[in-house]
C-alpha cells in the first residue's frame, strides 16, 4: 500500500482544491461554492496573501482529501489558533489513514507556528466525524456555542 503525503496546495492545484470541496458539500448535504463562489476561492487560492490556505492529502500521486485552515488569534491565551474549516477525505479513500495524516499535518503547522490550539466544528449529524476527532484527542466544548450572522 501506498503512503499518505500531504502538502500545502498551489496554483497548479486549484481545480482539485475545489472539486474536493464541492464532495465535502455533497457528503455534508449542503450547497457546493456556485461559479462565483468557485471564482473568489480559485482567486484567494493563488493571491499574494490568502485568506486561507489549503493542503492536499494524496495517494499514489493521487488527491483524495484536503484541509482548508487559517490563523486567527486567542487573546486569553496570546496566541494564534489554528482554525480548520474544512477537513474532508473522499468517501471511498476513509480508513486509508488520510484523515489522521492531514489532522497530523495540522497540528505539525499549528505547533510550528507557535500556535496556542487548533479549532474546528462538525456536524451535528456527523459522529464518524465526532469520532475521528475524539480519536485524534479533540474534545467537544460545550461551553462555547457558534453563532453566525450571513452577510
Amino acid at each position: 500500500m501506498s503512503k499518505i503525503s500531504v502538502r500545502r496546495a498551489g496554483v497548479e492545484d486549484t481545480a482539485i482544491v475545489i472539486d474536493l470541496l464541492v464532495a465535502l458539500a455533497e457528503y455534508e448535504k449542503l450547497t457546493p461554492p456556485d461559479a462565483a463562489g468557485r471564482e473568489r476561492l480559485s482567486a484567494e487560492l493563488v493571491s499574494a496573501t490568502p485568506r486561507f490556505e489549503a493542503y492536499i492529502a494524496e495517494l499514489g500521486g493521487n488527491a483524495i482529501g484536503c484541509a482548508v485552515v487559517f490563523e486567527t488569534y486567542g487573546t486569553f491565551r496570546a496566541k494564534p489558533k489554528l482554525y480548520i474549516e474544512d477537513l474532508f477525505v473522499l468517501p471511498e479513500f476513509r480508513g486509508s489513514g488520510a484523515g489522521k495524516a492531514l489532522f497530523q499535518a495540522m497540528i505539525e503547522l499549528a505547533r510550528n507556528r507557535g500556535c496556542g490550539a487548533m479549532e474546528w466544528t462538525a456536524l451535528d449529524w456527523n459522529t464518524p466525524a465526532h469520532d475521528f476527532y475524539y480519536r485524534m484527542g479533540g474534545r467537544k466544548l460545550d461551553s462555547i456555542k457558534v453563532f453566525q450572522l450571513e452577510l
